[in-house]
């Protein structure tokens, strides 16, 4: 009898193939040309992205990816090969684990195509995207299971849609918050990704999140696949969790392109506040980012602690991503092997 073989595709964002000008100008093109990215009609968006922003923005992009890369890669890349080899240590033979990324290498198009030559039964596709958003979670499953799907048998499939309020995630960045001394901040500053509000109004929400700059309402039936309202969930159940006082945690937004309104608050602005009213030491979690990477560690740990002393401020004290931690790659094997 055949012994059955599930292929595990474990799905990030992305890098460029080097901090080059011209390799961050190819990432950009494919990045943005996702019409899950920026939504507009095809035409526009080649004259915005190939005619203005991956031209304007790439020489920027690409100096500041040269400070974060390392002899080995890119960071993000780095722990994504990392984790995906003991992940694939941990789940065993009848397993076979694969990194893709979303934009560039190593492609999803490739892993998908080592899954088929594997003959696997079964496919799971495990984002790396705690939190569910069209243009991160939605745009990578939508290209595996296009590659999946063209192939004459089609294997079983199990998608993972979120795990933005799994208690053994939630556990994760619990414990990290344990480790420090939160007495000793002004303000706890809960950042994630921004996407731009029309990605919240088109995606099917109906909660009150779609009306109000600054509060989102609990998770319920009608905002459940709103990425703001997911968002506000995780933060809140740290918050919770390691009873931070609601005055002093605030949770924002961060990486917004554009001038188009993106979700608020914006963390850039809430740290000039923060300073000008006199805080002097701001913790930071970045629960939507599971691997340190540009938006981190350039991002937060660089332009942000600048920004921050620039109006009175002193110190932003980053805590670090999930990463390659082992207790992140138990958690992802219970993931892939729980029957949800």
């Amino acid at each position: 009898m055949k012994k059955t073989r599930t292929g595990v595709l474990v799905m990030q964002l992305g890098t460029p193939d080097s901090p080059a000008t011209k390799d961050v100008r190819k990432y950009l093109r494919e990045f943005l040309m996702d019409p899950r990215v920026i939504d507009v009609p095809y035409v526009l968006r080649q004259i915005l992205v190939n005619g203005i922003i991956a031209n304007f923005r790439a020489p920027k992009s690409a100096k500041l990816y040269k400070e974060i890369w390392t002899e080995e890669g890119s960071p993000l890349l780095i722990y994504g090969k990392s984790l995906a080899s003991k992940l694939q240590q941990l789940l065993g033979d009848d397993y076979h684990v694969e990194l893709g990324m979303r934009y560039r290498k190593p492609s999803m198009k490739e892993a998908v195509r080592k899954f088929k030559a594997a003959k696997v039964d079964k496919i799971v596709l495990l984002p790396l995207f705690p939190q569910f958003a069209s243009s991160s979670t939605g745009s990578a499953t939508e290209y595996a299971l296009k590659e999946i799907t063209s192939w004459q048998f089609i294997p079983e499939l199990k998608v993972i849609g979120s795990y933005y309020n799994d208690p053994g995630f939630l556990n994760l960045w619990i414990e990290k918050g344990r480790q420090m001394q939160i007495e000793n901040y002004d303000t706890v500053m809960f950042t994630f990704h921004g996407v731009p509000w029309r990605h919240i109004r088109t995606s099917g929400c109906a909660g009150t999140c779609q009306k109000g700059p600054t509060d989102c309402p609990v998770i319920h039936p009608d905002n459940h696949v709103c990425y703001r309202a997911q968002c506000f969930t995780s933060a809140n159940a740290v918050i919770e969790a390691l009873q931070i006082p609601k005055e002093k945690a605030v949770i924002t937004f961060q990486s917004r392109l554009g001038k188009d309104p993106w979700l608020t608050p914006y963390t850039d602005k809430t740290l000039i506040n923060l300073a000008e009213s006199g805080k002097k030491n701001v913790l930071v979690f970045s629960m939507a980012f599971v691997a340190d990477c540009l938006e981190t560690i350039h991002e937060v740990g660089a332009e942000y602690q600048e920004l921050f002393e620039e109006h009175g401020g002193e110190k932003v004290h980053l805590i670090p991503s999930l990463n390659d931690d082992d207790s992140w790659i138990k958690f992802l094997y219970e993931m892939v092997t729980s029957p949800r």
